[in-house]
């Protein structure tokens, strides 16, 4: 042990210390950024069947990104206690020193309102609703409350990862139709498997920090169950796509194939040896599938709304 914390030490020692620049960039979490773009372009197209405003897709992918920038800046405020605590998470800039908590709330509401700023001059008022729900839970029900006190954090934050498809949806229709419900329940969904897999993953650091995830409080196992019911049921929401008529069958087959292998992955658990490797995998899988569904409903978006497919069974 006393070797390898030598070691650890030497490394950090041999890391060049991020430039001013590259830490307020870390604050903003760029993958989150990036992976909630790919679902804005999903829902955007998804509605937009062909007939795409640059104006309004910019404005909302914009808006919304720093938004979402906005409320990552936040919680590194918020987390940073239990953030020194783990592994993951120890380098960030607040927990070293190089930023201020002072200094990150300033940039934070700085990006906050230029978001929310640009979503209101170019979108509409429920787009901006939904945006504002969305970084609401985040923020305030998820960081600030519901994440160090219960195990139903992961839950309560899972709606606020299924608010960028629904913002790109609603930005072209200005309604909360069939279609924006369908694509919050897939994305809510699919939120559950994705964060239990990291939980069992980070099980150490999770419990170094006290953060009551499924895996710490009740268990691997009970995890385990978890992780297939809700992808049993993330599959069936995302067929449902389909069969309402909302994507096509190209769509649907992706759906189906994503969703059948995931399955495949999550069974596979209960005979898995190593857990943290196996959940690596389906966390990693997950990834694939969610972005493998938005890519096909940009695809759809060429196409004329499509027929039901139970109407085109009937037919």
């Amino acid at each position: 042990m006393d070797h390898a914390s030598s070691a650890s030490e030497h490394d950090d020692r041999l890391t060049p210390v991020p430039t001013l620049r590259q830490d307020y960039l870390t604050l903003t979490k760029p993958g989150i950024i990036g992976g909630n773009t790919i679902s804005v372009l999903g829902g955007f197209f998804l509605a937009a069947r062909g007939e795409v405003d640059p104006t309004l897709l910019l404005a909302t992918l914009v808006g919304l990104a720093l938004v979402i920038a906005s409320g990552c800046a936040f919680n590194n405020v918020i987390d940073r206690d239990i953030d020194a605590l783990m592994t993951r998470t120890r380098n960030r800039p607040l927990v070293q020193g190089r930023l201020t908590p002072a200094a990150t709330l300033r940039f934070a509401t700085l990006l906050g309102v230029a978001g929310f700023a640009l979503l209101a001059l170019f979108t509409n008022g429920l787009t901006v609703g939904l945006a504002v729900f969305g970084f609401a839970i985040y923020v305030g029900a998820y960081s600030l409350c519901m994440k160090r006190r219960s195990a139903y954090g992961t839950l309560v934050g899972s709606l606020s990862g299924a608010v960028p498809p629904v913002v790109g949806y609603c930005a072209v229709t200005g309604a909360f139709d069939t279609g924006a419900l369908t694509l919050l329940v897939i994305f809510c969904l699919w939120q559950m498997p994705h964060s239990y897999a990291i939980a069992i993953f980070r099980l150490k650091d999770y419990r170094a920090a006290s953060i009551p995830v499924l895996p710490v409080v009740k268990g691997i196992q009970t995890a385990k169950h978890y992780i297939l019911g809700y992808i049993l049921a993330f599959v069936a929401a995302s067929l449902a796509l389909s069969v309402a008529g909302y994507a096509g069958p190209g769509y649907f087959a992706v759906a189906l194939g994503m969703g059948g292998y995931w399955l495949y992955l999550a069974l596979q658990g209960y005979r898995a040896d190593d857990d943290e490797r196996w959940a690596r995998r389906v966390f990693g899988f997950s990834i694939l599938t969610i972005t493998a569904l938005s890519l096909m409903m940009s695809l759809d978006a060429s196409l004329p709304p499509a027929a039901p497919l139970w109407a085109a069974a009937l037919n």
